[in-house]
């Protein structure tokens, strides 16, 4: 039996690379504004693990919403383990997988939502 551990992290994806990122992921529906593809540098883009539009849309990164955000986005989650398996697969080869995002709160966004998501399943 081999057992592969990989450790996720978040990151802006307007922060500048790294080569310690490893393998990058956007996880976010749209692609964000401002950025080159080429500048981003991204390997897999998880959009479908993103939240729904209308939950984006309702939280509209209001931290009052965040605890609300996060229960209705992890029903969300429940649901997309097919995509969780190919965005593990397609990392496989590395240890290191960064989760990149656009919005501007660090703390109360999606993806530490689906950091937290990953780590347990």
């Amino acid at each position: 039996m081999v057992l592969v551990i990989m450790l996720f992290c978040i990151k802006r994806i307007y922060d500048p690379t790294d080569d310690a990122d490893g393998y990058r992921v956007l996880i976010d529906r749209l692609w964000p504004r401002g950025i080159s593809k080429e500048k981003a540098d991204v390997a897999f883009w998880a959009k479908n693990l993103a939240p729904s539009t209308e939950l984006r849309k309702w939280f509209s990164h209001d931290p009052e919403r965040f605890t609300e955000f996060t229960r209705r986005y992890c029903l969300e989650l429940a649901d997309k383990w097919e995509e969780a398996k190919t965005l593990c697969e397609a990392a496989s080869p590395h240890r290191r997988i960064t989760l990149l995002y656009a919005a501007q709160d660090v703390r109360c966004n999606h993806a530490v939502v689906l950091l937290d998501w990953l780590e347990n399943i």
